[in-house]
């Protein structure tokens, strides 16, 4: 059958094709896209967490007094009713909640980390961030007397250093 000049455009078949292949792209777009969101919200969960730590350093520095926080799986709050004064100014800064509802935290933090006036840590432990939509596991570990905090990739029950952090 000859087509005529005037007669462009596309056959039910190729039309159906393309639509298929823009389906197929989109829907792997928005895979990696939902990845990359979860990757970024436990990025950023992961270093409020150790924002929290050096904070409450500095403050109990600042002020030439010790000072407290409570780690819980909503983020950082006021000691809860141990006698030690709270950090406020680092709790005014950490606004947002570590977790936010979706990034799953567990650590093994006592329930009050407490700073000492010159800035020392008394108290060390392991915290695990994890998050539906990613399979990738984030960790800070805190080291005493110093509080240095080191963050990495938790993988088999370890949390190894990561330099993209």
């Amino acid at each position: 059958m000859r087509r005529n000049a005037r007669t462009r455009g596309f056959s039910l078949a190729e039309l159906l094709v393309a639509l298929v292949v823009l389906g197929i792209l989109a829907s792997l777009g928005m895979v990696t896209g939902r990845d990359a969101l979860a990757r970024q919200q436990l990025e950023a969960a992961t270093r409020r967490l150790d924002q929290g730590i050096q904070r409450g350093r500095a403050e109990a520095q600042r002020i030439g007094q010790p000072c407290g926080l409570h780690l819980s799986s909503e983020g950082w709050e006021p000691p809860l009713g141990d006698g030690l004064r709270s950090c406020q100014k680092t709790l005014e800064s950490l606004k947002e909640p570590i977790a936010a509802g979706e990034v799953h935290l567990t650590h093994n933090f006592p329930a009050l980390i407490r700073f000492t006036s010159n800035g020392l840590v008394l108290d060390g432990g392991t915290a695990v961030l994890s998050r539906s939509g990613t399979a990738l596991q984030r960790c800070l570990v805190m080291a005493l007397p110093l509080g240095i905090t080191r963050l990495g990739r938790y993988r088999g029950g370890i949390c190894e250093p990561d330099p993209s952090l």
